[in-house]
């Protein structure tokens, strides 16, 4: 683990200081949320696989005036050494960890058929087991404070399966079956657990996973595939500032009593509501509709 901190050799932090670790911070929401938590006053050690990639969380930082409120740490989700540097290094500076944000992940696209094997367990590594290696790590850290806050992004694929992201979203729905047993267990010793379900937002997760898809000439997905692309590449462009979400993270970082779910974006609570309430063939027909 390389630490890009200006200050490695400090002293733990005063007691009062509220201590976030974020992780995948190099850009989206991990980045923003970063900044917003240090404008509230948290000490942020804020992670990413590469730190040399905290170049724009570095520049908004320093226009927000909370430079100094940020320590860079790199972190693989996937390695259980990586979490284990981290955990100690911030428990080494701080003293103590108040508030977990699971938000490293990635999305990979593609019809069930066609995912290589190998994508679908990179997927359920670094979203699912990534975030789960990672929460177990600060359990015992926040236990022993009888407090703590984790965040679990996760995200309207979570709660409604679309096609074309069977593998985000199968990764997505088992975070929140995690997060809400993990709530359950944790409340007697003080840990609030609290998933944020974003909608569309203008992050680069969903043109990375675009550029990804495989669209072989002779695929019987083809056109719906194509379909799909064109679907997901406009509800982009007209997606909300994602500044919103981090906006959200701040606010629940301030609230004593938090519920479990937040879904946030554009048309998100209609699906979920949608979904819920309509017959489910009409329900279907509806998606069907929209990725054609």
């Amino acid at each position: 683990m390389r630490i890009m901190s200006r200050r490695e050799q400090q002293l733990p932090s005063p007691s009062g200081e509220r201590i976030a670790l974020i992780t995948g911070t190099s850009s989206g929401f991990g980045m923003l949320s970063a900044v917003e938590l240090a404008r509230k006053q948290y000490r942020v050690v804020a992670t990413m696989r590469d730190t040399e990639r905290a170049i724009e969380l570095r520049k908004r930082a320093e226009q927000a005036g909370v430079s100094e409120r940020l320590d860079y740490l790199s972190l693989d989700v996937t390695s259980t050494q990586d979490i284990e540097q981290v955990v100690a290094e911030t428990l080494r500076m701080h003293g103590h960890i108040d508030v977990l944000i699971n938000n490293a992940g990635f999305a990979v696209g593609g019809f069930v058929e066609e995912v290589p094997m190998e994508d679908w367990r990179r997927q359920m590594e670094t979203n699912f087991f990534g975030l789960v290696a990672m929460t177990r790590s600060v359990i015992p850290v926040m236990r022993k404070q009888q407090s703590g806050l984790i965040v679990n992004i996760g995200s309207i694929s979570g709660r409604i399966g679309f096609p074309g992201y069977a593998p985000y979203a199968a990764s997505k729905f088992a975070i929140e079956g995690f997060s809400e047993s993990l709530r359950h267990e944790l409340a007697p010793f003080g840990i609030r657990v609290v998933l944020v379900e974003p909608g569309a937002y203008r992050t680069p997760i969903w043109q990375k996973g675009l550029a990804n898809i495989p669209c072989d000439a002779d695929s019987p997905y083809k056109h719906r595939l194509e379909a799909i692309m064109r679907y997901s590449r406009r509800a982009s462009e007209h997606a909300p500032d994602p500044q919103q979400v981090a906006e959200l993270i701040g606010r629940i970082a301030s609230t004593p009593s938090p519920r479990l779910r937040y879904p946030i974006g554009q048309g998100s609570l209609l699906a979920i509501w949608g979904k819920a309430l309509l017959p489910w063939k009409w329900f279907e027909h509806l998606i069907e509709r929209g990725t054609r």
